[in-house]
């Protein structure tokens, strides 16, 4: 587990012919797994990367404050605070842009890791079919100039705001799960709202899902089953790679507490719930309810 806050996070500026931006590697400072999340922040007209396509990675947006544009191949979109964008791989180039107010996002992915072999001194790397050569510098060296069109006047299914999606309401807490009404499909965003004293879900553990977790507002306490104790306020970033064994779950204080959790989605992920003695198999959505045992129970130690 590991736990940060985003104004202890190193921001770097980034600047590189029509691209500029300040980032905050949040993922690594929380020392996620195999999944990331970067705050962006970007002044008036700012625009942090070229239009890009990922193979593996499903990009998710989450707009924390000001607006701007979104790119999706030759059409523009407007976006503001409390919106969810999913960028799905393999499919449109992508981008943003702030507006006059600035913008700024935090932005959830798996890490990519291309696997190939380099052949340093000739400067060349195999691929499927052949051999791809190694260029120095940057590849944003070579990037045209991105001339933005007028928004659109309608927005597509796969830009959604907080408030156009209608909660899940248990007890005194209210789950939007913004990722899938967004239509994501390999990982999703939940935006969870919790009263003073409720717990943000039952306290839980993934065998292969990593989450992530950002406090947007409020403050309360992360809980790691069944005793350990790590208060979070707003700006607070926790990873939970898979595979822990200790289950976890967050408390709001006193003035309430919302929060973004996102997640892979796992097809072989199972999810334990020591309080209830379930077991969720997601890959199937399956629950059941077992009987725990010690390892030795039932066997011969001769």
């Amino acid at each position: 587990m590991g736990i940060t806050h985003w104004d202890e996070v190193e921001t770097y500026r980034n600047e590189r012919g029509q691209m500029a931006g300040s980032w905050s590697n949040l993922g690594s400072a929380a020392e996620s797994y195999r999944c990331g999340v970067h705050r962006i922040q970007l002044e008036p007209g700012e625009m942090p990367t070229p239009a890009h396509v990922h193979g593996e990675s499903e990009e998710i947006f989450y707009v924390l404050a000001g607006s701007g544009l979104t790119l999706k191949d030759d059409k523009a979109y407007a976006i503001r605070a409390g919106d969810c964008i999913v960028y799905r791989n393999y499919h449109e180039a992508h981008t943003i842009r702030a507006g006059d107010d600035g913008l700024d996002v935090l932005a959830f992915g798996p890490r990519e890791y291309f696997t190939s072999s380099e052949l340093p001194r000739g400067g060349t790397m195999w691929s499927i079919t052949g051999w791809i050569e190694v260029h120095s510098g940057h590849p944003w060296d070579r990037e045209p100039a991105l001339v933005w069109p007028e928004p659109e006047a309608e927005r597509p299914s796969a830009i959604v705001n907080v408030q156009e999606v209608e909660p899940d309401v248990r007890g005194g807490r209210r789950r939007r799960y913004l990722g899938s009404a967004a239509g994501s499909r390999w990982t999703g965003l939940t935006h969870i709202e919790c009263d003073a004293g409720t717990l943000s879900g039952p306290p839980h553990v993934h065998s292969a899902e990593e989450e992530l977790f950002v406090v947007l507002d409020g403050e309360g306490t992360l809980e790691l089953w069944p005793d350990e104790r790590h208060p979070v306020r707003a700006g607070t970033v926790v990873a939970r790679p898979p595979g822990t064994g200790v289950a976890h779950a967050f408390r709001a204080g006193a003035p309430g507490m919302t929060l973004i959790a996102w997640g892979t989605r796992e097809p072989n992920d199972i999810c334990w719930y020591p309080r209830s003695k379930k077991i969720y198999w997601r890959g199937v959505d399956v629950v059941g309810r077992i009987e725990t045992l010690d390892y030795w129970d039932g066997e011969s130690l001769e």
